[in-house]
Parts: C-alpha cells; sequence; structure tokens
C-alpha cells in the first residue's frame, strides 16, 4: 500500500508537474547533446512540427535569406552592372532595347548604333555578341525598364534618395532645394535660385518698384522674341492663301544614302524624284556639310537642297519647308525658305534642316529611309 501510495504520489507529482518532468528531460538532453541551443533547435522543430497552424499536406515555407549589414548597397551595386546598357554602361534613362542574345542598349545607343550603320554603309551589330541589329529584330525589355524606374538615385539639387520613377515628380514639384524663377521675370528678374528661398526674395525683389520706363525697355526685349515667332506663324497662314499648293501627299519624300564619285568619297542621300505642281523635282541632304567621316564625329546635322528637274518656260517663284513625315516622333522647327527656279538656277543653296539637336539627327539617319513632308507654294505675280 505504501508502494502504490507512493506511486500515486509520483504521478500526482508528474501530472501538474510535467513542466518539472520536462525540464528534467531538459537537462538530461542537455547533458546528451551538449548544451541549450541545440534544446532550443529541437523545441523550435518540434514547434513547427506539433503546432496547430502547420497543415502536413502544404508545403513547407520558404525561408528567407536575411543579408548581413551592409550587403544591400553591394546589391544595387551588382544591380547596376548588370541593368547597365552595353555601350555607354549608365543605367537607360528611358527606353531599353536587347538584341536576340538579350544583351541590353539604352534608347539613345540603340540610335547611335544605328545611324553609325547607315553613315558607315555597314550592318550594325551588338557591341557584345556582334549579332545584327535592326529595329525589327530588337524588342524593349519592359521588365529592365520597370526594374531600373524602381531603383535608388540621389536628387542632384537635395542629394537624397528617390526612385527614378518618382524623382521627376520630386524635381518638379516637392524638392525644396529646385532651381526655381522669380514670378517676376516676366518683368526682367533675372534671379535664380532654390525653392526655399523663393518667398524671402520676391519680398525683398526690386523689380515691382520700377518706373514704367524702366519696364517699358525690358518689355521690349521680350516682345522682340515673341513677335519673330508670330511672324513666322501669320507667313505660314498667308502661304496657304496661294493659289498653287503642292506637297509630297501621302507618299512622303524618302531618302536613300549614295556616295560620290570623287576620289574622296563623300556620303549625301537623294531622294527619288517626285512630281508637285505639275513639276518634277529632287531632293538632295548631306551630313555635316558633306564631312568625309560623320560617323566619327558626334555632333551631327542635315542640310538639304531643292533641285528642279523640269525644263520652265519662265522662272517659277517658290516658297517652301520641310516637315517630319507621317508616323515619325522627329522634331522639326518649321522655317520658310524662298527661291526663284529658272533653267539656269534650278538649285537652292544647301540650308539646315532646322532639327534641334543631334539625337534628332541620329533618329532621322538611323531609319532605312529618311521620311520628310515638303510643301511649294508658287507665288502668282
Amino acid at each position: 500500500m505504501s508502494s502504490m501510495e507512493e506511486r500515486g504520489e509520483v504521478g500526482v507529482a508528474a501530472a501538474p508537474g510535467s513542466s518539472g518532468g520536462v525540464g528534467a528531460v531538459g537537462a538530461a538532453l542537455e547533458t546528451v547533446v551538449g548544451g541549450p541551443s541545440m534544446q532550443e533547435e529541437v523545441g523550435f522543430r518540434r514547434g513547427e512540427g506539433l503546432g496547430p497552424e502547420s497543415d502536413p499536406d502544404e508545403p513547407p515555407p520558404k525561408k528567407r535569406m536575411r543579408l548581413p549589414e551592409g550587403e544591400s548597397g553591394k546589391l544595387e551595386e551588382r544591380l547596376y552592372s548588370v541593368l547597365c546598357c552595353t555601350v555607354c554602361l549608365d543605367l537607360p534613362k528611358a527606353s531599353v532595347y536587347q538584341c536576340t542574345n538579350g544583351h541590353l542598349m539604352c534608347a539613345g545607343c540603340f540610335i547611335h548604333l544605328l545611324a553609325d550603320s547607315r553613315l558607315k554603309e555597314e550592318q550594325a551589330t551588338c557591341p557584345n555578341c556582334r549579332c545584327e541589329i535592326t529595329k525589327s529584330l530588337c524588342c524593349r525589355n519592359l521588365a529592365v525598364e520597370k526594374a531600373v524606374s524602381e531603383l535608388p538615385t540621389d536628387c542632384p539639387f537635395c542629394l537624397k534618395q528617390f526612385p527614378r520613377s518618382s524623382l521627376e515628380r520630386h524635381q518638379r514639384e516637392e524638392c525644396q532645394d529646385r532651381v526655381t524663377q522669380c514670378k517676376y521675370k516676366r518683368i526682367g528678374c533675372p534671379w535664380k535660385g532654390p525653392f526655399h528661398e523663393l518667398p524671402a526674395h520676391e519680398e525683398e525683389c526690386c523689380h515691382p518698384t520700377k518706373t514704367g520706363t524702366e519696364l517699358m525697355g525690358i518689355l521690349g526685349e521680350m516682345d522682340q522674341s515673341h513677335s519673330r515667332e508670330l511672324t513666322l506663324y501669320n507667313s505660314i497662314f498667308s502661304l496657304l492663301c496661294y493659289e498653287k499648293i503642292g506637297f509630297t501627299g501621302r507618299l512622303e519624300v524618302q531618302f536613300r544614302p549614295y556616295r560620290t564619285d570623287d576620289f574622296i568619297t563623300r556620303l549625301y542621300y537623294e531622294s527619288p524624284r517626285f512630281t508637285v505642281l505639275n513639276q518634277t523635282w529632287v531632293l538632295k541632304a548631306r551630313v555635316n556639310d558633306s564631312e568625309r567621316n560623320p560617323n566619327l564625329s558626334c555632333k551631327r546635322t542635315l542640310s538639304f537642297q531643292l533641285i528642279l528637274k523640269s525644263k520652265v518656260n519662265s522662272a517659277i517663284e517658290c516658297s517652301f519647308l520641310l516637315l517630319k513625315g507621317p508616323y515619325d516622333d522627329v522634331r522639326i522647327k518649321p522655317v520658310i525658305h524662298h527661291h526663284a527656279f529658272s533653267n539656269d538656277t534650278n538649285e537652292t543653296d544647301y540650308v539646315p534642316l532646322p532639327i534641334t539637336d543631334s539625337v534628332e539627327c541620329n533618329k532621322l539617319l538611323a531609319a532605312k529611309n529618311i521620311n520628310l513632308r515638303l510643301f511649294i507654294f508658287q507665288i502668282q505675280k
């Protein structure tokens, strides 16, 4: 009976004191496996296997890799090297193109490679793998474009980091150090400075207190620039009132590259013959004013010449201008030119094509054909 009581006491002691029993087992485990760390690991795995929320049919949760401190910056640097353009080694700011083997190129370098190949009359190739690249073979990589837009970059004004996708809005609306101008710039205030200094400057700006005579001189200079633009548009509207107006219609002028027969060959572009106002015409163009190797120059310009191929009985006085062709994204400023065509003076001088910069010129040169639309207005005497 005493032995049974002793067993009962032991049982009663073991039941409510189960923690004590586990503690004893834990002490034994600690002595066997060699420390509390292994005991905690065993308990952690036991908790995973016996927890009420675990489902034996579900796959085990993936372990998340934790990078050591300082590794995030290295990861960004590695992404920069992976996502950068293979030509300029910089992160693309807009569209990203890839060759058939996946090498990345920013839009500017891609267009520049195509333009160089056209000037050298060679096939454009990828700088890495030398595979053929064209606008039809290469495609945009939208995944890389989105990944680049989420990478951090420094604001050039406040030096804080923002995702590239939101940097433009920050610089335009939010940055307190962005460069801004005084609201009295319309009356000649030249002040430029950080946005947070703008209220203090406008309170002390002296231009609102200038006399009318002083303001008239400032406004006169501004009126001159506006009058030039107004004169251009008024001239275009007056030309549209002419009786004889011709343009290249749906078949826009297409330039194709040629080489001269001189000892030093030079590249020029010439359009096929086309008919406007019952006369036959040809357009010629040259790069960098017939420079020998325009592909070695970063700055590029285009100039063109209008040639009358028909024989005429009397001189034809015309005004003409070139605009971009349909479905092109090249920015061309309209400029009106005048010339009196005759059998002796059937060619105009070379005049610059009014494009904004070399990037727009490369867009034209990169295309298989340079598409422009020509308007000719015959002046009636």
